[in-house]
Parts: structure tokens; sequence; C-alpha cells
């Protein structure tokens, strides 16, 4: 046994899993966390180590999660369960670095491509449900695990100051991308605004709605459970529809290359919608459905924003497996919202059939 390996066994004993320890290998491919899946003779575990500095409030983090999950079970919807730690606690720190553990969810599959059209409609009926589940929830009891996680025009301040340092001399490698974002500017604000003013109602939401985060039925293919629930705190639905769309209304994974394989599908833009607002119609204002297509737009400029970001700070916050990989991202994501913009008669043809589908 390695000396990582011997010290991940070490802190998987401090959790109340039944079962001798067996194996613990590396699990997943999420940015964020370090993620490994514990098997022991009599059942499986996810153990996370935590990212510290982009979660910094972690007992807020949890205590989140712990109050969500519970009131989502408390409606026999399924989900993540924490694993408290022999002492009780949601989670264990060891020498400044902090981890928990989750029961594994079995027979589930989850997509980091959309497969079929009929699969993307599910998860949008899965995230209306999940929001839907959690209107009853007193969301004045969460934390903020992230500032300002989805004000874009923040994340566009930001960006500003990174490219006027520019700390790593990428700025020449990279023009045409920065320039694109430079060039929406006055979007960046919409949907911040109508919260602020109260014609974007304020929800519960995830925020961080890819399709890789719903564990799926193995053999129906339904959806079972939401995961990766960090980011859950007061929002707009609005960023919830549009990450999803960002991520999954998308021809090609989030860091392909070839960027001929890039292209925004509008079938499955429908599809997900149609699911989406099918769990929310009692509930979705004028407004939110009206503004459909820019939350996809804008969750997508916000992203290839924050790509750009860490590529030019020298790739601080996202994983990366090699030095232009962050910059690979950004430019994905430009390719996505370019095709948004072509497209945008037939977005807002989608949502106008929508429309007239709930009024009958």
């Amino acid at each position: 046994m390695s000396e990582v390996d011997a010290k991940f066994y070490e802190i998987a004993t401090q959790f109340q899993l039944q079962g001798e320890v067996q194996t613990i290998e590396p699990y997943g491919d999420g940015h964020i966390n370090t993620t490994l899946l514990v098997t022991t003779t009599e059942n499986r575990y996810i153990l996370q180590r935590m990212h510290a500095r982009i979660f910094p409030d972690i007992p807020g983090l949890m205590r989140n999660i712990d109050l969500v999950t519970s009131h989502l079970r408390a409606q026999n919807q399924e989900t993540l369960e924490v694993i408290p730690t022999l002492s009780g606690d949601l989670y264990l720190e060891v020498e400044g670095r902090k981890y928990r553990v989750y029961q594994y969810i079995a027979d589930t599959v989850s997509y980091n491509l959309v497969p079929n059209a009929e699969v993307f409609k599910g998860a949008g009926y899965a995230f209306g449900d999940f929001q839907n589940k959690l209107a009853g929830f007193d969301a004045s009891q969460l934390s903020e695990t992230i500032a300002n996680f989805h004000h874009t025009p923040l994340r566009f301040t930001r960006f500003q100051e990174v490219l006027a340092a520019d700390p790593q001399q990428r700025v020449q490698t990279c023009s045409p991308e920065i320039q694109f974002f430079l060039d929406r500017e006055e979007v960046y604000p919409i949907i911040v605004d109508g919260l602020a003013d109260g014609s974007i109602p304020l929800r519960v939401t995830h925020n961080d709605t890819k399709l890789n985060n719903i564990l799926l039925d193995a053999v129906t293919n339904e959806a079972r459970a939401i995961i990766d629930l960090d980011t859950v705190m007061p929002g707009s639905m609005l960023y919830d529809f549009g990450d999803s769309i960002r991520f999954g209304a998308s021809t090609a994974l989030e860091d392909e290359q070839d960027l001929s394989k890039v292209e925004f599908s509008v079938e499955y833009f429908r599809a997900y919608a149609e699911g989406f607002v099918g769990a929310l119609q009692d509930s979705i204002t004028d407004k939110e459905l009206e503004l459909l297509p820019l939350a996809g737009k804008m969750m997508t400029l916000e992203c290839g924003m924050r790509f750009l970001t860490d590529y030019l700070e020298g790739d601080v916050y996202f994983a990366t497996k090699y030095p232009e990989h962050n910059l690979v991202r950004a430019r994905t994501q430009i390719k996505l919202v370019s095709e948004m913009e072509a497209k945008w008669e037939e977005l807002t043809q989608v949502v106008k059939e929508l429309q007239e589908t709930i009024k009958h």
C-alpha cells in the first residue's frame, strides 16, 4: 500500500462505514474536489477531499447539504446521504484538509454528453422537479457557499482585472477570445438586475446543473438523484436552466479541441425546455419563460469567461491536463454562444410554443 493509499485508508476508517475497507480508487472526473470510491466488505462509498480554498465555509456548505437532502428525503426523493464521522460530525478535518463521505448510489449512470433528446428532456424534468420539491424550503437557512457565484457582471470585472495584470503573459496568445467577451458586456447584468428589482424571482437553486450531476437508473434511464450539491443556495431558476443548456445542448465535450465537432442543438434545447418547464409550469413566470434563450447564452458566456480568466491567471481554479486546457474550454463556449446567436429566432420560437402550451 502506497503512502497516499494508506493516508486515505486511515481517513476512510474515521467514518461510520459498514464493513472493512478493501479498496480505495480514484473515481469520476470532477474539476474541483478529489473523489475516491471506497469499497468495503459490505458496501461502497464516495470519499471526497473538499477544495477548501474554493469553498472557504466548509461547515456552512455541509450544513446546506444536510438541510437540503433531509428536506428531499422527507418527500421520498432519493438523494445523497452524508455518512457521519465516528464522532457524528458531517465531515472530518485532518492536517487542515477536510473530507466527507457519501453513500454510493448503486445501479446508476451519468452522461458527460447527451445521448439523445429523450434523455435530455428527462434531465430537464429532473432539475425542474428538484426546484419544485425545494419550493417549500426556507432559503434563508442556507449559507452562500461561493459568494456571487453566478454574478456575471462581477465575473466580467474579475476578467478585466486579470486581463489588465496579465500575470502569466498569456494575453497575446488569445486576443480574439478576449475580444469576444469584451464585445458582449451589455448582456452580463440582465439576470442580476432582474433579481435585484424583483422581476425575476429568487429561488433555491442547484447552480451547477450539468448533465453529469444527474444519476439515472442504469436500466430505465429515469432520473434518480441530483448530486454535487456544493453550490445549492438562493439564486435564479435561469442559472440552473442556462447551465444545463450550456453543457447538454452541445454536440461535443467541454474540452473538445476540434471546434468543427462543437455545435449547438436546437433539438436538445427544445427537449430540455419541455422537460424543465413541464415540471415548473405551475410556478414559472412569464419573465422567466421569456428569458430562457438568454439564460443559455448567459451561462455559456459566463463559463467561457471563467475558463479564459483562469487560463490568463495561470490555471489556479479548474483542474487542467495540459497548458492550454482552459483556453480550449473557453473556445468551445465561444463556439456555442456564436451558434446560439445564429439560431436565436429558432430558440425564441421554442419558447413561444411552450407559452402557448402552458396557457392551454
